[in-house]
């Protein structure tokens, strides 16, 4: 019997269950979703990065982007990592994903999630709460026995800023 580990988590490999078909798609996909946050919370920016294709991209919004223009776009690993790390000015970090919706078609699939993220942050020795309302629009692509973020759409709905007691 193989040994379970906490390495084994967020691979996003089909592999990983033993369902098949769609289901294993399904479950690979939302380990893919969770992986991005549990990376992000972990601050690995290299195992984050690696949830794309190649040429994967991220496009964040200040509101719905049928409204607003992207305030960033990030493309391929060497412009995701550096971003990425860009959550190090944190203390912590925590998402918390909730509903999750994906439609298959063989190797390519989209899908909306949603996700609150709450950053502690320290400014003159007072520690800040930032709470943001994300959703993202996703496009999935399997390659292989993997499934990979193609283009991640990162939506910030909302976002609140308080100080937190010492």
């Amino acid at each position: 019997m193989a040994t379970l580990s906490l390495d084994t988590l967020y691979t996003g490999l089909l592999s990983a269950t033993s369902l098949t078909g769609e289901a294993a798609d399904r479950f690979a996909i939302q380990d893919l979703i969770n992986g991005w946050a549990h990376y992000a919370d972990r601050r690995l920016p290299e195992k984050q990065a690696a949830l794309f294709t190649s040429d994967g991209v991220v496009s964040i919004y200040m509101g719905d982007p049928e409204k607003t223009q992207p305030v960033s776009i990030l493309r391929g690993a060497a412009e995701l990592i550096p971003a990425l790390g860009d959550l190090h000015k944190f203390s912590q970090t925590t998402h918390m994903n909730g509903q999750s919706t994906v439609v298959v078609r063989g190797d390519r699939a989209v899908g909306e999630s949603y996700c609150f993220a709450h950053q502690i942050s320290e400014e003159g020795g007072q520690r800040k709460l930032q709470i943001l309302a994300i959703r993202y629009y996703d496009d999935f692509m399997r390659q292989g026995d993997h499934w990979l973020f193609a283009q991640r759409k990162l939506i910030i709905d909302w976002s609140e800023t308080r100080q937190l007691a010492a």
